[in-house]
């Protein structure tokens, strides 16, 4: 709270050990004990009383207390301090030229509002691999060395988690500028100078959940809505092709709309065609034309060849024990490696023993997925870092855990529930084991096509140096070894 950190002596902080005594935390109390660190136990409830009494007005302080209540969700000048030393000068956040182009153009919008005390939208979009992340921390940094209210949100667990653990390691006061696109729901208005949204198709009808307050659920308005008020200069970067979930609503035309309604102008800015870094725009081109998620493919055309490039190949292998096999030599070689699939298996919790089920399995081979928790079990690591911990290679990973990340080696296995009959892709729900996609009332048949490829999208271009692939199905692997460096 921007109050209270103005004045240091405003704050202190206390822990009181009810059910402890002295002797069974004795460890605790060999810590040099300060203003911000104070420690009491059951056995001290008289000196915890006493302690608050002089920290405490005599007197009710409603002014104060509605102040606090309604003081704006925003990072301290102390904070933005520290997040600018920890960010901005890390290598791997140094921005190419084409992606410095839109990070410029964020700049002058936040200076042009600060200005004339206007608000605007922007909107980057881009592929896989074309920079949206290292230009989201990269304003990050920039905006924060500037002293500007900014705050970096997502709505992946994976993803927020990583980005925490990455650009705010070693301070955990960095690491609280990232947060979810829930996390704004009675957010003051215009209370942040910059809200930096990155994975922006991640976006969902309402922030709403099971754990919202009546009074919350009963008032909460569309997300993107609150996601625009929350800050004078909202940034959404996005791929609009990796909208895989039902009620996802992030494209470039449902954030226009919302802005419009409010007569806010919008810059956008599209990465794809300055797409460098990562892979291949040609092979991305290959994949949106494989799944018939662009005009230039059509079913009954087809896709045209893949041939492999300098910088990148694609290869059919014939089993999933080859496909383990390759990818296993790359990681043995150095250079990371994950394996993916179509969700077209149950996805279990660890035994109570903490061994991982292997559900994914095909003839006598098998796998577990990822685990679902933010917590080790059984040597896999927590589900935020399966993308990027070595200890992940022995689990599959889904499309919720693989989106937002990349690696050098990238095996798919295209499961039962996209397959492809005649001259045109099928889609099979019966095969599908996704909760989301099991009413057809919420997911119509049309919906679940579109989304099934998209899954595919994301997970066929994770690869930065290649991509193996494997389809369970015959017909399907017939084709793709026509595709495939014909």
């Amino acid at each position: 709270m921007p109050g209270l950190a103005d004045d240091p002596s405003m704050t202190a902080g206390v822990a009181y050990l009810h059910n402890a005594t002295d002797n069974s935390v004795a460890d605790l109390f060999v810590r040099p004990v300060t203003e911000t660190s104070r420690l009491f136990t059951g056995q001290r409830r008289g000196a915890f009383h006493d302690y608050l009494r002089s920290r405490l007005a005599a007197v009710p302080a409603v002014e104060v207390a509605d102040q606090f209540l309604s003081a704006a969700i925003a990072p301290s000048k102390q904070l933005l301090s520290v997040a600018a030393d920890e960010i901005r000068d890390r290598e791997q956040f140094v921005l190419l030229d084409e992606q410095r182009v839109a990070y410029e153009v964020v700049l002058r919008e936040v200076e042009a509002a600060r200005q004339a005390d206007s608000k605007s939208v922007v909107v980057i979009a881009g592929a896989p691999g074309s920079g949206k992340s290292v230009i989201a921390l990269s304003l990050l940094g920039e905006l924060a060395r500037q002293g500007r209210a900014v705050i970096h949100a997502t709505g992946s667990r994976s993803f927020t988690q990583t980005m925490r653990q990455v650009a705010g390691k070693g301070s955990t006061r960095v690491k609280n500028l990232f947060k979810y696109f829930n996390s704004f729901m009675d957010a003051e208005r215009n209370g942040l100078d910059v809200l930096v949204l990155d994975e922006a198709h991640r976006i969902r009808e309402k922030s709403v959940n099971r754990y919202t307050p009546k009074q919350l659920r009963e008032a909460a308005r569309p997300q993107i809505e609150e996601l625009i008020d929350a800050a004078r200069v909202p940034v959404f970067l996005l791929d609009e092709h990796q909208v895989v979930r039902p009620g996802e609503l992030g494209t470039v035309a449902d954030i226009e709309a919302h802005a419009t309604t409010r007569g806010l102008p919008v810059r956008h800015i599209n990465l794809n065609a300055q797409f460098r870094a990562g892979g291949s725009q040609t092979y991305l081109d290959w994949v949106h034309r494989l799944l018939d998620l662009t005009s230039e493919g059509t079913s009954e055309g087809g896709s045209p060849g893949w041939h492999d490039e300098p910088t990148f190949s694609v290869d059919v292998v014939e089993s999933v024990e080859e496909l383990e096999g390759r990818l296993r030599a790359f990681r043995d070689s150095g250079v990371t490696a994950r394996m993916t699939a179509g969700f077209c298996w149950p996805w279990s919790n660890p035994t109570k023993d903490g061994r991982l089920v292997h559900d994914v399995q095909i003839g006598e081979w098998s796998r577990p997925w990822n685990l679902k928790s933010d917590r080790a079990v059984g040597g896999a690591p927590p589900s935020s870092l399966w993308a990027t911990d070595p200890d992940g290679f022995d689990q599959v990973g889904c499309v919720y855990t693989a989106q937002g990340f990349e690696y050098a080696w990238n095996g798919v296995v295209l499961g039962p529930d996209l397959v492809w009959r005649g001259n045109r892709w099928v889609t099979r729900r019966e095969f599908n084991k996704d909760p989301d996609f099991r009413s057809k009332t919420a997911v119509d048949d049309a919906t679940f096509d579109r989304l099934v490829r998209h899954v595919y999208k994301v997970l066929l271009t994770r690869g930065l140096r290649g991509t193996l692939l494997y389809s369970m199905d015959q017909e399907t692997q017939e084709m793709l070894r026509t595709r495939v460096n014909p």
